[in-house]
């Protein structure tokens, strides 16, 4: 109970940081000194966890405004040079391919400075770039726009991105030089994309490549279109049917060649389950997954009470805790009020 109360304190204060300026917060954060006193005649323990609740309710809030900080934005609309790394592994479309890039600095008269913020680059679909690339990057600096029915800008906000660059110029200054796991893991990502792409035929490949490692840039129109169009296309988006899969096959392995004895079965499955998480690109609903799944886990590990419920509100806490900007995020809202739906009816 406590925990759900903590999780659910701490991802309320990230949504009232939206709602309220900091100054705002200073005030509400004084009158946490206040609960213990309002709260004086009640159990000891509810007055701990009020008193905890509220604390975390501010820090959530502070998490919140501590991610506006980018500098990048005040630059858009003109013709600017950047250096950055390229943050996550490039997202294959049709015609192009959408770079990602964290921006160290900028050359402003000739003069390099530091600047703080994340550009959506559009470059060629059949460009060399992958995770751990330093780019320098010439062109553009754009607003995202808004379309009639569609607001691409608010979109990319809720991904934390205010900032995008068509086709610049694009130099790569060093191949990478980012987190040497998250290299392996995207690494391994492509190769399992080849060795998909080369032992099966088109459009069984890219389908495969899709519903296995969530790369679904490379699926043909009328495939996506067909899926649409009969109502399956959630099939498509790796989730917690997923998990549940690669968990089940995990443990049932796990118990046939070590028993019960020492739980290695559960140890082998949370290790197979956020080894999946990481090679299917940690999208909202399978890390939800993931998250739930290894609560179940560690509770079974512990001898403790299984609770989906809080489990669900766990997961929800250290996701917005990691990225604040994920509470707007439709892939988010629809999996855990989905999962919600399942647990309460």
């Amino acid at each position: 109970m406590a925990l759900f109360c903590l999780s659910c304190s701490w991802v309320a204060g990230i949504f009232l940081g939206f709602k309220i300026t900091l100054s705002w917060i200073f005030i509400f954060g004084g009158l946490a000194s206040v609960i213990p006193i309002i709260l004086t005649g009640i159990k000891r323990k509810t007055v701990i966890l009020a008193g905890l609740c509220f604390i975390v309710l501010i820090g959530g809030a502070y998490r919140y405004h501590s991610i506006l900080d980018t500098g990048l934005q005040f630059y858009n609309e003109q013709e600017i040079t950047v250096r950055g790394m390229i943050e996550e592994s490039p997202e294959v479309r049709d015609k192009l391919i959408h770079v990602r890039l964290k921006t160290t600095h900028i050359r402003l008269a000739e003069e390099w400075s530091e600047v703080k913020g994340t550009a959506l680059v559009f470059a060629p679909r059949y460009a060399d770039y992958s995770y751990g690339d330093i780019l320098s990057v010439t062109g553009k600096l754009e607003t995202p726009p808004r379309f009639d029915d569609f607001d691409y800008r608010a979109y990319l906000a809720r991904h934390g991105i205010y900032s995008t660059m068509l086709y610049p110029q694009i130099e790569v200054l060093e191949r990478d030089k980012g987190s040497p796991v998250m290299s392996c893991i995207y690494g391994l990502r492509e190769r399992l994309s080849r060795t998909l792409a080369m032992v099966l035929p088109e459009p069984q490949a890219s389908l495969a490549q899709g519903i296995v490692l969530g790369i679904r840039g490379n699926m043909p129109s009328p495939v996506k279109d067909s899926f649409s169009r009969t109502g399956t296309a959630h099939l498509l988006a790796i989730s917690g049917l997923h998990l549940s899969i690669v968990a089940g096959i995990v443990i049932a392995l796990g118990i046939w060649l070590f028993g019960r004895r020492h739980y290695l079965y559960v140890w082998l499955a949370l290790a197979a389950i956020w080894f999946y998480v990481l090679i299917t690109g940690m999208n909202a609903p399978v890390v939800r997954g993931g998250f739930m799944a290894s609560m179940f886990l560690a509770a079974e590990l512990l001898g403790r009470q299984r609770s989906a419920m809080t489990s669900l509100a766990l997961a929800a806490a250290v996701m917005a805790g990691y990225n604040p900007l994920v509470l707007w995020q439709v892939s988010f809202q629809f999996s855990f009020l989905a999962m919600a739906g399942l647990i309460i009816i």
